[in-house]
């Protein structure tokens, strides 16, 4: 039986996508901290929420971002809104954090003046909003281009690379809401929180075996 785990360093909404999973079909779904247990699974998950520089230091405090590495080289790896960004180089939360180094890329913040044209945009960026997909990848199956997902973030991911950008999304600046590299895919966006379209999303990682 396929097994997921769901990475637990004390930062995520470990409980919501724990469900949401058990919902589109896993079976054997482990909330740990354990490395052993994160790298028996067949699957692993990322979340995040809060501020970049608490998970990271949790990560680390734990021994988990060296087992976020190897997962990443071996089975297929999600990362959901921190664990996005944590999966890229740096980020200019909390006046600069190193991050994992697996995307080349910064995570950059809003700012306190983000405008549409004449009108001032709130931040966070908090809601729902259409993503557009710009890679031909397994973990879109089934969901329509410019499906909406649910966002809440302050601070977005700017990749070094376009290779790796799965989805796009435009919240006063264009954005990365989606980043793919072999086994690796990662999200912006909440997949739990997205209703039917982040359903199908999780459902598809579970079908996943890491190609594309």
């Amino acid at each position: 039986m396929s097994s997921v785990a769901v990475i637990d360093y004390g930062m995520g909404n470990l409980h919501s996508v724990a469900k949401a999973l058990e919902h589109v079909g896993a079976r054997q779904i482990i909330v740990t901290s354990d490395a052993q247990q994160i790298l028996d699974a067949d699957r692993v998950v990322l979340p995040g929420v809060g501020a970049i520089r608490d998970c990271i230091n949790e990560l680390r405090q734990l021994g988990l971002d060296q087992v976020v590495r190897q997962v990443a080289s071996e089975k297929p790896l999600l990362g959901i809104c921190v664990g996005m960004q944590m999966l890229l180089q740096r980020s200019e939360e909390n006046g600069g954090v190193d991050a994992l180094g697996l995307f080349p890329g910064t995570v950059k913040y809003f700012g306190d003046d983000l405008r549409e044209g004449d009108v001032r945009l709130k931040v966070p960026h908090m809601g729902w909003n259409q993503v557009k997909q710009s890679a031909d990848h397994p973990l879109w199956h089934r969901i329509e281009q410019d499906a909406r997902f649910y966002f809440v973030h302050s601070y977005y991911a700017s990749p070094e690379r376009t290779s790796q950008l799965a989805g796009r999304c435009h919240y006063g600046v264009d954005f990365a809401a989606a980043l793919a590299q072999d086994n690796v895919f990662a999200t912006q966006f909440h997949p739990e929180k997205s209703h039917t379209n982040g359903l199908q999303l999780l459902q598809n990682f579970l079908a996943w075996d890491g190609r594309w």
